[in-house]
């Protein structure tokens, strides 16, 4: 029978679906739900098959100027059987097409580059895109390993930090919402120090609030003072990191060495299975990451569907697009400190 693919409005269901899927923290309803909130909109759809749902992707969609319509994008699905990839997707573009007639398709799958789904993509129509959102090589652990394992796969100086990080007057635990502001203070710190753009206070606290207990923040405290925070999203079989950083007390201290080795281990005890670094570059942060293990991931990457004539024209606008994105945040992570201080010092 063919497939039928129907949007789904009911958020219990939804995430239900995703966990039983075995999908991504981005592919949950709260994720969704966020982004709606600034600047995109959110479809939730479930492809059938005889009334047995085999797949599901929550798209988010970003309207651009006419003649494009939008951008239809699915960050870290779609979700569903890996023998039945290709045809889900084709059916989640059909719909797209038809519905939203957006101008692509662009998709950052959780699946393995070598993977038998990630090889079907060409045969989809899909091509590779230089417009990546999420990055492909990442660092997966293995958390059905013991955390002695786990251990032994680290590097000789991470296992002697955290050793030694835990020995400090550290108080390392989960964070409440009135504590999130301190580590959105920390994270401007080390956005300012680092040279990268951050999003309004507003958009952290609506992910920790439509996420709820599928994203918590753990903080390294010295006193009543923030030294180091980790911010993660988790679905039942992945976790994922969203957002770290550290002060200049914190980083004299190791603090984030004891403070990743304790989310490790709460998302082991919660029961899931991969913990993801959320990508690997060729900086410093990479290298504290890379000292977590002795391998590395490299998922499919970023792919579109073009889905309209005009995709030409779209491909080569994105680019400047992100680059003027980028600039405009970089340049709020030093107005809006500035601002707090004025501010305070008229008080």
């Amino acid at each position: 029978m063919s497939l039928s693919v129907s949007p789904c409005l009911d958020r219990a269901l939804w995430d239900a679906t995703v966990n039983e899927l075995e999908g991504h923290p981005q592919q949950l309803w709260g994720w969704g739900e966020t982004k709606a909130a600034h600047g995109w909109s959110a479809d939730r759809v479930l492809v059938s098959e005889d009334g047995e749902v085999i797949g599901a992707a929550q798209l988010v969609l970003k309207s651009l100027p006419l003649p494009l319509r939008s951008l239809a994008y699915i960050p870290r699905g779609p979700q569903g059987r890996p023998e039945r990839a290709a045809e889900v997707l084709s059916a989640v573009a059909e719909y797209v097409r038809s519905t939203h007639r957006s101008v692509a398709l662009s998709i950052e799958p959780d699946w393995d580059a070598a993977s038998a789904e990630a090889r079907s993509l060409p045969d989809g129509g899909f091509r590779r895109s230089e417009n990546t959102i999420l990055i492909p090589r990442t660092l997966i652990l293995d958390l059905r390993r013991s955390e002695d394992d786990l251990l032994a796969g680290m590097s000789k100086k991470h296992r002697q930090y955290i050793r030694k990080s835990g020995r400090e007057d550290l108080d390392i635990r989960r964070v409440e919402r009135s504590e999130v502001p301190a580590c959105l203070d920390v994270y401007r710190l080390t956005a300012e120090r680092a040279g990268f753009g951050i999003h309004e206070d507003s958009y952290y606290l609506d992910i920790f609030d439509n996420l709820g207990d599928a994203s918590p923040v753990y903080a390294a405290f010295r006193g009543d003072d923030v030294v180091a925070f980790l911010w993660v999203s988790t679905s039942r079989v992945t976790s994922f990191e969203l957002y770290g950083g550290m002060t200049d007390d914190g980083e004299r201290l190791r603090a984030n060495y004891a403070l990743k080795w304790f989310a490790i281990r709460e998302m082991k005890n919660r029961g899931v299975t991969r913990y993801d670094f959320n990508g690997l570059l060729n900086d410093g942060v990479s290298r504290f990451k890379m000292g977590w293990a002795d391998h590395e991931d490299q998922l499919a990457g970023t792919w579109d569907l073009p889905l309209s004539r005009y995709y030409p024209l779209f491909n080569r606008l994105l680019p400047l697009a992100k680059r003027g994105m980028q600039q405009a945040r970089r340049q709020s992570a030093r107005v809006v400190p500035a601002l707090r201080a004025l501010r305070e010092g008229r008080r």
